[in-house]
């Protein structure tokens, strides 16, 4: 009788220490998992001046261990652009550029698709419109919105003025297809509304939240 006793307590200290170790185990292997796929999620709610959600980013770039951001806004009337960048230890980027452009949005729209076997989709709100090229291999997006400046010494231009985002990934992006396509919208989009403002144009506008979705174009 002692010695089946003796027995199942041996057995029973066996099962805690598996049990201990293999918590450790599954602990030490989360902690080195966190560690190299945190790099995105240690950024800002939002980024790029607060303009863009964190969730974009999340959206588009592949987990990395390490995440930077960069971004700046320079000029007025003509000479105003705004840029932004989120680039990884993985050697993947998230670039967006807002610039204030003479162009019409017919103009706009041919200078993304007039390229031989290029296609482009296409959604909007009101006067915000955006696009994005159909590429399995590549994404790039683009919204226009029209603005005209405040300051009087800008007035004369020779055609219609709107500002003309554009935004891409350089190397490995996480999302493909349909998905990357609305990702990088989306980032266009925001950045849009935070240069609307920074550009002081003339006309009060108000933004939905986000744009409508493209659909499922793959």
């Amino acid at each position: 009788m002692a010695e089946r006793a003796s027995r199942r307590t041996r057995m029973t200290y066996s099962a805690k220490g598996f049990v201990i170790a293999a918590a450790i185990l599954v602990l030490v292997c989360g902690g080195l998992l966190l560690f190299f796929v945190k790099g995105l999620y240690l950024l800002p709610d939002k980024v790029c001046e607060s303009s863009v959600q964190r969730d974009v980013v999340i959206r588009t770039l592949p987990r990395a261990r390490a995440a930077d951001e960069w971004a700046d806004h320079t000029g007025a009337g003509r000479d105003f652009t705004f840029g932004c960048r989120i680039s990884t230890s993985g050697d993947s980027m998230l670039t967006g550029k807002v610039e204030l452009r003479e162009s019409s949005k017919a103009a706009w729209e041919e200078g993304y698709s007039s390229l031989a076997g290029t296609d482009v989709v296409r959604t909007s709100a009101g006067r915000v419109a955006a696009l994005a090229q159909i590429d399995p291999d590549d994404g790039l997006a683009s919204v226009y919105v029209p603005c005209e400046p405040k300051d009087p010494r800008e007035a004369g231009a020779s055609g219609p003025r709107a500002l003309v985002a554009e935004a891409s990934v350089v190397g490995k992006s996480r999302a493909s297809g349909a998905d990357l396509r609305q990702a990088l919208t989306d980032f266009a989009y925001q950045l849009t509304r935070h240069a609307y403002s920074l550009a002081q144009c003339k006309e009060p506008r108000d933004f939905p939240e986000k744009l409508p979705r493209y659909g499922d174009h793959r």
